[in-house]
């Protein structure tokens, strides 16, 4: 089903891609055909166009103050902006310095918080892998005692059956 579902969906993505492509270039195709397929003028005539469209408005009737406006008084009646711009060079350097170093003073910071994080973490790690460590150290021991028990045990076996068989017993 999922087979039949990838083809499908192929298919509709290739749709999609032709009728995007012909939205897109289709105007721009169907003008360049009709030039070239043009027919004879002598057989099919059009009457001449009659408009009466008033003439285009310029910017001059829609804004007529805009045209007195030049960039020389943009902002000239903003203080702050008039501070801004009458600063020299070295004082505008000095403020961008300042800007980055109290930029790089709050980065610092953040880096700071984030490495005390990291060794809080690191050392919460450590003491569960050292816990760790020492129930594993615990369990090797006791299987090491148990181990050399159950050897003992054995030998025990081994020479009480020995002497069993010594006093006649026949064994199972």
């Amino acid at each position: 089903m999922s087979r039949r579902s990838g083809a499908c969906l192929r298919c509709c993505l290739v749709v999609f891609a032709v009728v995007s492509a012909l939205a897109v270039c289709g105007p721009t195709l169907y003008g360049t055909f009709k030039n070239t397929w043009k027919l004879d003028n002598s057989k099919i005539s059009c009457p001449p166009c009659v408009c009466d469209c008033p003439p285009p408005l310029s910017l001059l009737h829609i804004a007529p103050g805009l045209a007195n406006l030049s960039v020389s008084d943009c902002g000239s009646n903003d203080p702050d902006l008039k501070q801004e711009m009458e600063k020299q060079l070295v004082d505008l350097l000095t403020e961008e310095l300042k800007l980055q170093e109290a930029v790089a003073k709050e980065h610092s910071r953040h880096m700071n918080i984030s490495l005390a994080e990291a060794k809080r973490l690191a050392s919460q790690y450590q003491r569960e892998a050292d816990k760790c460590v020492a129930a594993t150290e615990t369990c090797e021991q006791a299987r090491e005692r148990a181990e050399a028990l159950l050897i003992r045990e054995k030998k025990m076996t081994l020479l009480w059956e020995h002497r069993a068989r010594q006093v006649g017993w026949q064994g199972e």
